[in-house]
């Protein structure tokens, strides 16, 4: 029960900042926003219909896709928010904040960014372009990113074509803004990045990687494999956890100690627990990562 009430309230924070979003930067201005919404905010300037009837009439051939796409849990959280966002777009007024049309676009873009962020962290979505794209990919493999950004440049080449060339600019600068914002808000602050280093001067390489950035690490035993030297036995390998910030510095290191190791790189969606090196955050781990590397390798 308490996890519910916890969901529910930060999706209703996130409808909050949407809606903001949309009434207090874009609507007044006539800026898009991509997807769903977009298209919605596109035929309301068109025909003057009710952007929010058009909003929810709209999202309903998405939703019964995602009903064959996520989980039932989604779909009822997910039309609950959309309604909720038709909703609270209704019933808020704001007056006018700025005129600028670059303010407008990024301030916009930041507040529906992040209203959207916080819905998606907790299982539900505002838009049904996302679950289009988790259609198109679970039927013919297409990624979810590629799908929305179709989807998008179509949008956005229909509002230059009927709007102005203008308008469609500035909505694209809002849509990147949000993109980002919503990166931000599922990703966190902090970006991480994974590295498997295949190396037979593993020993070395993992004294300078706790030495010089602070993190953990799992060592494997790699019994034997193939590359350019032909095929090779008992190597160790070095998987670790770093911040994105540290990945040149890293590489740099790793070449510097063993221009032949093997490395291999790949993004890191989300981290709990282990030894890593924080930047949003005070204290350094090097003390803690040196005991638990001596530790292991007295195991």
């Amino acid at each position: 029960m308490r996890t519910y009430f916890k969901e529910y309230s930060q999706i209703a924070v996130g409808i909050l900042l949407a809606s903001v979003g949309l009434k207090a930067f874009l609507l007044p201005n006539n800026f898009l926003d991509g997807g769903v919404t977009g298209i919605a905010i596109l035929l309301s300037q068109q025909t003057g219909w009710n952007i929010s009837i058009l909003l929810v009439l709209i999202s309903i051939p998405f939703i019964i896709v995602g009903v064959f796409t996520v989980s039932k849990r989604i779909v009822i959280k997910s039309i609950i928010a959309i309604t909720l966002l038709a909703l609270s777009i209704s019933l808020e007024t704001f007056s006018t904040i700025t005129e600028d049309k670059l303010l407008i676009a990024i301030f916009g873009g930041i507040f529906l960014g992040a209203g959207i962020g916080i819905t998606i962290r907790n299982g539900a979505v505002l838009d049904g372009s996302e679950l289009l794209g988790l259609f198109v990919f679970n039927k013919y493999g297409i990624s979810i990113g590629k799908t929305i950004l179709i989807f998008n440049v179509i949008l956005f080449a229909i509002t230059a074509y009927v709007v102005s060339v203008e308008v469609a600019m500035y909505s694209i600068l809002a849509y990147l803004v949000t993109a980002k914002v919503i990166d931000l808000f599922i990703q966190g602050l902090e970006n991480f990045i994974g590295l498997t280093i295949v190396s037979h001067k593993s020993e070395v390489i993992e004294e300078a990687i706790v030495e010089q950035l602070g993190v953990g690490m799992t060592i494997y035993k790699g019994a034997n494999g193939y590359g350019r030297s032909g095929k090779s036995k008992k190597v160790h390998i070095i998987q670790t956890v770093i911040n994105r910030i540290d990945i040149n510095k890293t590489l740099k290191l790793v070449e510097e100690l063993d221009p032949k190791a093997f490395i291999i790189e790949f993004d890191v969606n989300k981290v709990r627990g282990g030894v890593l090196k924080r930047y949003l955050t005070r204290g350094s781990n090097t003390s803690l990562t040196k005991a638990m590397v001596k530790k292991a390798r007295s195991l």
